[in-house]
Protein backbone atom coordinates (compact mmCIF):
# COMPACT_ATOMS: atom_id res chain seq x y z
CA UNK A 1 0.00 0.00 0.00
CA UNK A 2 2.58 2.36 0.89
CA UNK A 3 4.24 2.16 -2.46
CA UNK A 4 1.01 2.80 -4.24
CA UNK A 5 0.94 5.44 -2.53
CA UNK A 6 4.15 6.44 -3.30
CA UNK A 7 3.63 5.48 -7.41
CA UNK A 8 0.60 7.79 -6.84
CA UNK A 9 2.12 10.19 -5.91
CA UNK A 10 5.03 10.71 -8.32
CA UNK A 11 2.95 10.37 -11.41
CA UNK A 12 0.62 13.31 -10.41
CA UNK A 13 3.89 15.37 -9.62
CA UNK A 14 5.14 13.93 -13.25
CA UNK A 15 1.76 14.81 -15.02
CA UNK A 16 1.41 18.12 -13.37
CA UNK A 17 4.86 19.06 -14.33
CA UNK A 18 4.51 17.72 -18.39
CA UNK A 19 1.62 19.81 -18.52
CA UNK A 20 2.81 22.53 -17.35
CA UNK A 21 5.98 22.67 -19.66
CA UNK A 22 3.59 21.10 -22.29
CA UNK A 23 1.07 24.39 -22.16
CA UNK A 24 2.01 26.95 -25.02
CA UNK A 25 0.87 30.41 -23.62
CA UNK A 26 -0.44 32.63 -26.09
CA UNK A 27 -0.34 36.26 -26.60
CA UNK A 28 -3.03 38.47 -27.76
CA UNK A 29 -0.75 40.42 -29.52
CA UNK A 30 -2.48 41.75 -32.78
CA UNK A 31 1.04 40.87 -34.59
CA UNK A 32 0.69 37.07 -33.62
CA UNK A 33 -1.35 34.66 -35.51
CA UNK A 34 -3.38 31.68 -34.47
CA UNK A 35 -4.03 28.24 -35.62
CA UNK A 36 -7.38 26.81 -35.62
CA UNK A 37 -5.70 24.23 -32.82
CA UNK A 38 -4.79 27.06 -30.61
CA UNK A 39 -8.61 28.68 -30.54
CA UNK A 40 -10.75 26.24 -30.89
CA UNK A 41 -12.31 25.84 -27.11
CA UNK A 42 -10.31 28.11 -25.93
CA UNK A 43 -12.66 31.57 -25.97
CA UNK A 44 -10.07 32.94 -27.60
CA UNK A 45 -12.07 33.85 -30.46
CA UNK A 46 -13.98 35.78 -28.06
CA UNK A 47 -10.96 38.20 -27.03
CA UNK A 48 -10.12 41.49 -29.00
CA UNK A 49 -6.71 42.01 -30.20
CA UNK A 50 -4.35 43.89 -27.93
CA UNK A 51 -1.55 46.11 -28.27
CA UNK A 52 2.13 46.04 -26.33
CA UNK A 53 1.92 48.89 -23.18
CA UNK A 54 4.82 50.60 -25.03
CA UNK A 55 2.83 51.33 -27.96
CA UNK A 56 2.21 55.39 -27.36
CA UNK A 57 2.72 56.65 -30.64
CA UNK A 58 0.42 59.19 -32.63
CA UNK A 59 -1.68 58.91 -35.86
CA UNK A 60 -1.93 62.55 -37.63
CA UNK A 61 -5.37 63.11 -38.94
CA UNK A 62 -5.62 65.97 -41.65
CA UNK A 63 -8.70 68.08 -41.38
CA UNK A 64 -11.26 67.30 -43.90
CA UNK A 65 -9.52 64.12 -45.33
CA UNK A 66 -11.79 61.01 -45.06
CA UNK A 67 -10.94 57.79 -42.48
CA UNK A 68 -12.12 54.97 -41.53
CA UNK A 69 -12.00 52.74 -37.84
CA UNK A 70 -12.06 49.44 -39.42
CA UNK A 71 -11.82 45.62 -37.54
CA UNK A 72 -13.35 47.81 -34.18
CA UNK A 73 -13.74 45.06 -31.67
CA UNK A 74 -14.80 45.95 -28.33
CA UNK A 75 -15.04 43.12 -25.39
CA UNK A 76 -16.85 43.65 -22.41
CA UNK A 77 -15.15 42.30 -19.04
CA UNK A 78 -17.50 43.95 -16.30
CA UNK A 79 -21.17 44.20 -16.25
CA UNK A 80 -22.75 46.51 -13.77
CA UNK A 81 -26.62 47.19 -12.88
CA UNK A 82 -27.99 50.19 -11.16
CA UNK A 83 -30.62 48.92 -8.21
CA UNK A 84 -33.08 50.92 -6.25
CA UNK A 85 -31.24 50.92 -2.30
CA UNK A 86 -33.73 49.28 0.73
CA UNK A 87 -32.96 52.91 2.33
CA UNK A 88 -34.82 55.59 0.84
CA UNK A 89 -32.06 58.12 1.98
CA UNK A 90 -29.63 56.55 -0.69
CA UNK A 91 -29.55 57.46 -3.94
CA UNK A 92 -29.47 53.79 -6.90
CA UNK A 93 -26.02 52.58 -7.14
CA UNK A 94 -24.35 50.06 -10.08
CA UNK A 95 -24.00 46.35 -8.23
CA UNK A 96 -21.46 44.48 -10.22
CA UNK A 97 -22.59 41.40 -11.76
CA UNK A 98 -21.52 38.17 -14.24
CA UNK A 99 -21.75 36.85 -17.54
CA UNK A 100 -24.17 34.22 -17.62
CA UNK A 101 -22.93 34.30 -21.57
CA UNK A 102 -20.10 32.23 -22.58
CA UNK A 103 -18.21 33.54 -25.63
CA UNK A 104 -20.42 35.38 -27.39
CA UNK A 105 -20.45 38.77 -25.52
CA UNK A 106 -17.49 40.81 -28.48
CA UNK A 107 -18.14 43.20 -30.73
CA UNK A 108 -16.54 43.39 -33.54
CA UNK A 109 -14.90 43.50 -37.49
CA UNK A 110 -16.86 46.88 -36.74
CA UNK A 111 -16.51 49.98 -39.44
CA UNK A 112 -16.83 53.61 -39.50
CA UNK A 113 -16.26 56.75 -40.62
CA UNK A 114 -13.53 58.96 -39.02
CA UNK A 115 -12.90 62.32 -39.49
CA UNK A 116 -11.52 65.53 -38.55
CA UNK A 117 -13.01 68.92 -38.59
CA UNK A 118 -11.71 72.42 -38.83
CA UNK A 119 -12.57 72.95 -35.18
CA UNK A 120 -10.02 70.13 -34.29
CA UNK A 121 -13.29 67.74 -33.46
CA UNK A 122 -12.58 64.22 -34.29
CA UNK A 123 -15.54 61.99 -35.40
CA UNK A 124 -16.39 58.67 -35.23
CA UNK A 125 -19.80 57.66 -37.32
CA UNK A 126 -20.39 53.73 -36.63
CA UNK A 127 -21.69 52.19 -40.12
CA UNK A 128 -21.65 48.26 -40.12
CA UNK A 129 -20.52 45.33 -38.50
CA UNK A 130 -21.03 42.60 -35.94
CA UNK A 131 -22.60 45.17 -33.52
CA UNK A 132 -24.72 43.52 -31.05
CA UNK A 133 -24.55 40.78 -28.64
CA UNK A 134 -27.06 39.24 -26.77
CA UNK A 135 -25.66 38.91 -22.97
CA UNK A 136 -27.63 38.22 -19.46
CA UNK A 137 -26.21 39.40 -16.82
CA UNK A 138 -26.41 37.32 -13.06
CA UNK A 139 -26.72 39.67 -9.91
CA UNK A 140 -25.52 38.16 -6.29
CA UNK A 141 -29.18 38.19 -5.50
CA UNK A 142 -29.68 35.94 -8.28
CA UNK A 143 -31.92 38.42 -10.49
CA UNK A 144 -30.96 37.70 -14.14
CA UNK A 145 -30.99 41.00 -16.44
CA UNK A 146 -30.72 40.30 -19.97
CA UNK A 147 -29.64 43.24 -22.29
CA UNK A 148 -29.01 43.74 -26.00
CA UNK A 149 -25.75 45.18 -25.88
CA UNK A 150 -24.88 46.67 -29.25
CA UNK A 151 -23.03 50.43 -30.81
CA UNK A 152 -25.80 50.85 -33.28
CA UNK A 153 -25.28 54.13 -34.84
CA UNK A 154 -22.90 54.99 -32.60
CA UNK A 155 -21.77 58.59 -33.06
CA UNK A 156 -18.42 59.72 -30.96
CA UNK A 157 -16.41 62.97 -31.02
CA UNK A 158 -13.67 64.42 -29.02
CA UNK A 159 -13.46 67.96 -27.61
CA UNK A 160 -11.85 71.00 -29.99
CA UNK A 161 -8.25 71.55 -30.59
CA UNK A 162 -7.45 68.17 -31.73
CA UNK A 163 -4.75 67.24 -34.50
CA UNK A 164 -4.29 63.30 -34.09
CA UNK A 165 -5.25 60.37 -32.54
CA UNK A 166 -3.01 59.84 -29.55
CA UNK A 167 -3.12 57.96 -25.59
CA UNK A 168 -5.07 60.82 -24.23
CA UNK A 169 -7.69 61.23 -27.24
CA UNK A 170 -11.66 60.56 -25.74
CA UNK A 171 -14.40 59.83 -28.01
CA UNK A 172 -17.71 60.16 -26.10
CA UNK A 173 -21.45 59.53 -28.26
CA UNK A 174 -24.82 58.12 -28.13
CA UNK A 175 -25.92 54.93 -29.95
CA UNK A 176 -29.24 53.24 -30.94
CA UNK A 177 -30.26 50.32 -28.69
CA UNK A 178 -33.46 48.17 -30.20
CA UNK A 179 -35.57 45.72 -28.64
CA UNK A 180 -34.08 42.73 -27.04
CA UNK A 181 -36.56 40.76 -29.44
CA UNK A 182 -37.72 41.22 -32.24
CA UNK A 183 -41.59 41.95 -33.87
CA UNK A 184 -42.05 38.40 -34.99
CA UNK A 185 -41.20 37.02 -31.60
CA UNK A 186 -44.47 35.32 -29.31
CA UNK A 187 -44.74 35.23 -25.97
CA UNK A 188 -45.72 32.02 -24.09
CA UNK A 189 -49.43 33.63 -24.67
CA UNK A 190 -48.92 33.59 -28.07
CA UNK A 191 -48.87 37.41 -28.14
CA UNK A 192 -46.53 39.49 -30.14
CA UNK A 193 -46.13 42.94 -32.22
CA UNK A 194 -46.71 42.02 -35.45
CA UNK A 195 -47.82 38.61 -35.11
CA UNK A 196 -49.66 36.54 -33.10
CA UNK A 197 -52.68 37.01 -30.36
CA UNK A 198 -53.75 40.76 -29.02
CA UNK A 199 -54.49 39.50 -25.60
CA UNK A 200 -54.24 36.32 -23.62
CA UNK A 201 -57.60 34.26 -23.34
CA UNK A 202 -57.14 34.53 -19.28
CA UNK A 203 -56.26 38.84 -19.47
CA UNK A 204 -58.70 40.12 -22.11
CA UNK A 205 -59.22 43.40 -23.35
CA UNK A 206 -59.21 45.59 -20.03
CA UNK A 207 -58.18 49.29 -19.10
CA UNK A 208 -55.85 48.00 -16.31
CA UNK A 209 -52.21 49.61 -17.15
CA UNK A 210 -50.44 46.64 -16.38
CA UNK A 211 -52.27 44.38 -18.55
CA UNK A 212 -52.15 46.75 -21.11
CA UNK A 213 -48.52 46.84 -21.70
CA UNK A 214 -48.19 42.74 -21.55
CA UNK A 215 -50.55 42.87 -24.15
CA UNK A 216 -49.49 45.31 -26.17
CA UNK A 217 -45.84 44.54 -27.60
CA UNK A 218 -43.46 47.07 -28.24
CA UNK A 219 -40.04 46.96 -29.67
CA UNK A 220 -38.80 50.22 -28.75
CA UNK A 221 -35.79 51.37 -29.75
CA UNK A 222 -33.78 53.35 -26.80
CA UNK A 223 -30.34 55.17 -26.24
CA UNK A 224 -26.96 54.38 -25.04
CA UNK A 225 -24.21 56.05 -24.34
CA UNK A 226 -20.24 55.59 -24.23
CA UNK A 227 -17.19 56.68 -24.20
CA UNK A 228 -14.03 55.44 -25.46
CA UNK A 229 -10.52 56.21 -24.42
CA UNK A 230 -7.44 55.32 -26.20
CA UNK A 231 -4.32 54.51 -24.26
CA UNK A 232 -2.57 52.89 -26.99
CA UNK A 233 -1.46 53.88 -30.70
CA UNK A 234 0.93 52.74 -33.17
CA UNK A 235 1.38 54.81 -35.30
CA UNK A 236 3.48 52.65 -38.06
CA UNK A 237 0.01 50.31 -38.45
CA UNK A 238 -2.85 52.94 -37.40
CA UNK A 239 -3.85 50.12 -34.36
CA UNK A 240 -5.83 51.37 -31.59
CA UNK A 241 -6.34 50.43 -27.93
CA UNK A 242 -7.82 51.33 -25.10
CA UNK A 243 -10.79 50.64 -22.33
CA UNK A 244 -14.49 51.88 -22.92
CA UNK A 245 -17.43 52.51 -20.88
CA UNK A 246 -20.83 51.96 -21.88
CA UNK A 247 -24.39 52.31 -20.17
CA UNK A 248 -27.41 51.24 -21.67
CA UNK A 249 -31.33 50.14 -20.99
CA UNK A 250 -31.64 46.50 -20.87
CA UNK A 251 -34.44 44.62 -22.11
CA UNK A 252 -38.28 45.61 -21.64
CA UNK A 253 -39.98 42.27 -22.33
CA UNK A 254 -41.18 43.70 -25.44
CA UNK A 255 -42.59 46.86 -23.54
CA UNK A 256 -44.21 44.95 -20.41
CA UNK A 257 -41.44 45.87 -17.94
CA UNK A 258 -39.13 49.04 -17.14
CA UNK A 259 -35.43 48.44 -18.45
CA UNK A 260 -33.00 48.67 -15.92
CA UNK A 261 -29.68 50.74 -16.66
CA UNK A 262 -26.89 48.44 -17.46
CA UNK A 263 -23.07 49.56 -17.48
CA UNK A 264 -20.61 47.89 -18.65
CA UNK A 265 -16.70 48.22 -19.12
CA UNK A 266 -13.86 46.43 -21.33
CA UNK A 267 -11.15 46.80 -23.98
CA UNK A 268 -11.32 47.87 -27.52
CA UNK A 269 -9.14 47.68 -30.54
CA UNK A 270 -9.36 48.97 -34.25
CA UNK A 271 -7.61 50.10 -37.22
CA UNK A 272 -7.21 53.39 -38.62
CA UNK A 273 -6.92 54.03 -42.53
CA UNK A 274 -7.36 56.34 -45.10
CA UNK A 275 -10.53 56.10 -46.82
CA UNK A 276 -10.59 54.51 -50.67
Amino acid sequence: MRYRALVAALAAICLSVLTACGGEEISLLSDQPFTYKQIVNTGLANSCPRLPETARGTFELAPGSPYVLTDLCLQPTSYFVKEEPVNKRKDAEFIGGRALTRYTSSLEQITGDLGLDDEGVVTFKEKFGIDFQAITVQLPGGEQVPMLFTIKGLEAKTQPGQSNINTSTDLRGSYRVPSYRGATFLDPKGRGESTGYDNAVALPATDNEEIIRENVKRTDVLSGAMELQVSQVNSETGEVAGVFEAIQPSDTDLGAQDPEEVKLRGVFYGRIEAAT
